[in-house]
């Protein structure tokens, strides 16, 4: 067990192109990523060039179409990308995913104008979008959301606050929904906020337990005026759309998850191969000898359900937001399991900064909350099966 080989199955469903990204992705998470990681989680330092290197590879804009400076990729092909960086940083992959989240809504929904102003500096990497929808008292139920957007001739004046907001103070451009109408989904709107309008104020930087390359603050808008121009869609629109970027968020941050396990799983199987007990390396006891493997097992399947969940995605298939509420239940949960079980592999030394299963394991604890928690993935599942009778094949 010398220089660690991807499994196997990596490459089971993927085209030469995807395999392609595939490699620059790891290529650019090898050299780029996983020298600074540890140094970046640490001291809290957003890594803004490194993302903008990211940029230039077209990581910023994977699945944002060409006309607005993207590549104009599936969604699989961003789950794989994505990956690939989570497998040495979760933290700033994920700020990658919800970047592109942000870009593609803009290029997506905004009027010519709004997308040609921010999309091909997005897709770049050359400015940073924050996508803002949680609020201190909407969490889960994003329905009832109390900042509101008043029309004032060709202007909304936008007031209220949210909170937990990645890469807030950081970055360029806000997509905020905002209530335009009645109470409920319906009375829902979404807008390009420039991040540095008059009237918006961003709270402490939160310390949190992982995802520490990205800063995580509240927001609050009083006043703060912007051009009706910069309505996404339709008035009334907005939860429909954050519900259309939540189905491949959800992906994007199971792939993270993904990437986070096989970093671990990769770590696990160097340290079996280098540490001795009783006389033996850690590889020749057959109980962990069958712990590896039941990580590897759940980690394949947590892989190809994040897969088919894309799939489904890129198709339009009439089931796939449930499918994107399986993939990203089964696979953050796996990929928190799997994490853990490497750092209890490792020992004492798991538990250490010197390895860095510790830092992985709480990178990928937040993945079971953001995104919609795992309990609401139930609830959609569950809703689907109990209310259509279309099944799931």
């Amino acid at each position: 067990m010398n220089a660690v080989m991807k499994l196997p199955m990596d490459a089971a469903d993927l085209n030469e192109e995807q395999l392609a990204f595939r490699d620059a992705a790891r290529d650019f998470a090898d050299k780029e990523l996983a020298p600074y990681a540890a140094k970046w989680d640490a001291e809290g330092i957003f890594p803004r060039e490194t993302i903008a290197k990211a940029g230039e590879l077209g990581f910023c804009g994977l699945y944002t179409p060409e006309d607005a400076g993207g590549l104009g990729m599936t969604r699989l092909d961003a789950a794989v990308v994505f990956e690939e960086l989570a497998s040495v940083d979760p933290s700033t992959a994920a700020f990658i995913t919800i970047h592109n989240m942000v870009t593609w809504l803009i290029a997506s929904n905004a009027t010519p104008a709004v997308r040609d102003a921010w999309c091909p500096a997005l897709a770049a990497g050359e400015k940073l979008g924050s996508y803002c929808l949680t609020e201190p008292g909407a969490g889960s139920d994003a329905a009832s959301l109390k900042t509101r957007a008043v029309r004032d001739g060709d202007e909304y004046v936008l007031d209220g606050s949210k909170a937990f907001i990645s890469g807030a103070g950081a970055t360029d451009v806000l997509v905020v929904m905002a209530r335009t109408g009645d109470i409920g989904a319906r009375g829902i709107s979404a807008f390009v906020v420039p991040a540095d309008a008059k009237g918006i104020t961003y709270g402490r930087k939160e310390e949190k337990m992982g995802w520490n390359s990205q800063p995580t603050r509240g927001i609050t808008f009083e006043g703060v005026r912007i051009p009706a121009a910069n309505l996404l869609g339709s008035e009334g629109d907005g939860f429909k759309l954050a519900m259309k970027a939540l189905d491949g968020g959800r992906i994007n941050i199971a792939a993270c998850s993904l990437g986070a396990a096989q970093g671990a799983l990769d770590a696990a199987r160097r340290y079996m191969g280098e540490r001795t007990q009783f006389g033996k390396k850690l590889g020749e006891f057959q109980a962990l000898q069958f712990k590896l493997a039941d990580m590897a097992t759940e980690l394949v399947a947590a892989r190809q359900m994040v897969h088919t969940a894309a799939r489904k995605l890129d198709a339009g298939a009439s089931d796939a937001t449930v499918w994107c509420a399986m993939a990203k239940r089964f696979a953050t949960d796996a990929g928190f399991s799997i994490c853990n079980d490497a750092l209890q592999l490792h020992g004492g030394y798991g538990y250490i900064r010197e390895y860095p299963v510790e830092r992985l394991l709480r990178d990928c604890r937040v993945h079971q909350i953001l995104e919609g928690t795992n309990e609401i993935m139930r609830v959609i599942i569950s809703r689907h099966l109990l209310t259509t009778d279309e099944g799931l094949r």
